[in-house]
């Protein structure tokens, strides 16, 4: 594939909702796949060292690593409400639906998300102003 076709196929101009979703898609899973591979291999790693168990239960509760762990759950809740919307088109919705889909079910996702942030970090904000 030459330079040109590639630049071609990253080109964000003249691109309908359903090639964008098709890559939040894939992104979206590249990332989840990532991420899986790195948890088994830190986990295998507390399996072997069983003493720094606790400072890596502190470093993972930490505000930084509570906010990575939100935008893990946005990636999570944008693949997977994505994928409830090819389910649906798999199905037999109608394709013309298709923005309808995406953006209600990304609605849901925002308020997923939302409530996700408020039960992840509301914890600490709450500790933080308190403390």
């Amino acid at each position: 594939m030459s330079a040109r076709e590639w630049r071609r196929w990253f080109a964000p101009r003249r691109r309908a909702l359903g090639s964008w979703a098709f890559a939040l898609n894939r992104f979206s899973g590249l990332l989840l796949a990532a991420y899986l591979l790195v948890h088994l291999g830190v986990l295998s790693l507390l399996r072997r060292q069983s003493d720094s168990y606790d400072a890596f239960v502190h470093a993972v509760s930490s505000p930084p690593a509570l906010v990575a762990d939100l935008l893990l759950v946005a990636v999570a809740l944008g693949h997977g409400l994505n994928g409830v919307r090819l389910i649906a088109l798999g199905l037999g919705a109608r394709p013309e639906r298709q923005k309808l889909w995406f953006w209600g079910l990304m609605a849901v996702g925002v308020l997923l998300f939302a409530y996700a942030g408020y039960r992840m970090l509301g914890p600490v904000m709450a500790a933080g102003v308190s403390g």
